[in-house]
């Protein structure tokens, strides 16, 4: 992971925290109204560890998770790729929806990437 270019990490990590801020304003709005919140914090909790992977190659963050969770949090990552992919595709020519479903993306191949090598 460490031939990852400079800028490619920090593009992949302020998504992947973009990304985990949207989750955590979903999860909160949701459980407040009632709603069944078990897909939001599935994907929070994933993204987060996705996030802390990341962060932990690359800054020397800490990072304590289980096994079992670094699989799960795995299988959620892959779960949301091709959803992400069809944004991707539905989008002609260039446009900032495109670039940041491109960059969510690639942050989130990085962090699959990181987190099997845990395995």
């Amino acid at each position: 992971m460490s031939d990852v270019d400079r800028e490619l990490k920090k593009n992949s990590i302020k998504s992947l925290d973009s990304t985990l801020k949207k989750l955590e304003k979903a999860y909160i709005k949701m459980n407040g109204e009632g709603k069944n919140i078990t897909v939001v914090r599935k994907r929070r909790n994933s993204i987060k560890i996705g996030l802390d992977s990341l962060k932990n190659d690359w800054e020397n963050h800490d990072f304590d998770y289980s096994k079992e969770n670094i699989f799960l949090a795995i299988e959620v990552l892959y779960s949301l790729k091709p959803s992400i992919q069809k944004q991707i595709d539905k989008v002609d020519g260039s446009s900032s929806q495109k670039t940041l479903n491109e960059r969510r993306l690639n942050a989130i191949n990085l962090s699959i990437k990181s987190l099997e090598k845990r395995m």
